[in-house]
């Protein structure tokens, strides 16, 4: 699933090319792109046209498309490989279009929903009052939310009674940080991924997200980070933050720091990229 930079790329290219517009007409092309929408297909084509777009949204890794004259969102579910392209909409259909959105103006572009695995989708729901989709409204600020309140995740992070990287990936205490981030903020912090996190000190936390702010600020500079084509701005541009990577990838290759081999150990069903010298693991 994309991170807070990828998501932000995306909720960018919404803002300029599709906030503000009317939508006159939804295809759904398969049932699996609105499973998230109970009501299905034609409901959801049905209950968006004829609204016009909010500006674009996002907490953490969510992203959401308010509706300016109804009390629901859009939300967009990316998934493993979702892509939301703003698309002429003379341009040959994508192999995995799966959702169509056309606009009441002369732009001459659409909205489309393009997902290989069909692990994504787009939903439609009820607001809160703070303007978030009911069913994120537990997902906390994201650190580059100028409401992020750090003494608060200090003390949350002590109470929790984890370890760190698990604590970066609980979207209910942090959100937008996923498993190349976390490991690129830990390697950053010469903290090891399985370091308590009663252990951390005030200034330790704030030092650990300084460095998660910056390496999300960095990766949102050049578009995010793309392994391969599955992730893609609007516009059908990948971005190239793997470039400057320095955990995250990396195993069997030279710590930046030290040149110590990096080391690669499952984690979660997932991976953990660090360096055995400057992330020390935590005393038993």
């Amino acid at each position: 699933m994309p991170e807070l930079p990828e998501v932000e790329v995306v909720r960018r290219g919404l803002e300029r090319w599709v906030s503000g517009r009317v939508v006159t007409e939804v295809d759904v092309l398969h049932p699996r792109a609105v499973r998230r929408h109970s009501a299905g297909g034609p409901d959801f084509g049905a209950r968006l046209r004829g609204h016009r777009i909010g500006l674009a949204q996002r907490r953490g890794k969510y992203l959401w498309l308010p509706l300016a004259d109804a009390s629901y969102s859009v939300l967009a579910h990316l998934g493993m490989s979702g892509q939301l392209l703003v698309q002429p909409q003379d341009a040959p259909d994508e192999k995995h279009l799966r959702i169509r959105v056309a606009f009441d103006d002369d732009q001459g572009t659409e909205l489309r929903f393009v997902d290989q695995r069909t692990f994504g989708g787009l939903s439609l729901h009820e607001n809160t009052a703070d303007g978030l989709p009911d069913v994120i409204a537990h997902i906390a600020r994201d650190p580059l939310d100028p409401a992020f309140d750090d003494a608060a995740f200090h003390e949350a992070l002590r109470r929790k009674r984890t370890t760190i990287k698990r604590a970066l990936l609980d979207q209910s205490l942090i959100s937008g940080v996923g498993n190349i981030y976390a490991d690129e903020a830990l390697w950053r912090s010469k903290l090891h991924y399985e370091r308590p996190t009663g252990t951390f000190t005030r200034p330790r936390s704030a030092e650990l997200l300084g460095h998660v702010r910056d390496v999300m600020n960095a990766a949102l500079a050049v578009g995010g980070t793309s392994f391969d084509s599955l992730y893609v701005n609007v516009n059908g541009e990948s971005g190239y933050f793997e470039r400057s990577l320095d955990a995250y990838g990396r195993e069997d290759e030279p710590c930046r720091r030290c040149a110590t081999p990096m080391r690669r150990r499952p984690w979660m069903n997932r991976s953990s990229y660090f360096c055995p010298r400057c992330q020390r693991p935590p005393r038993p």
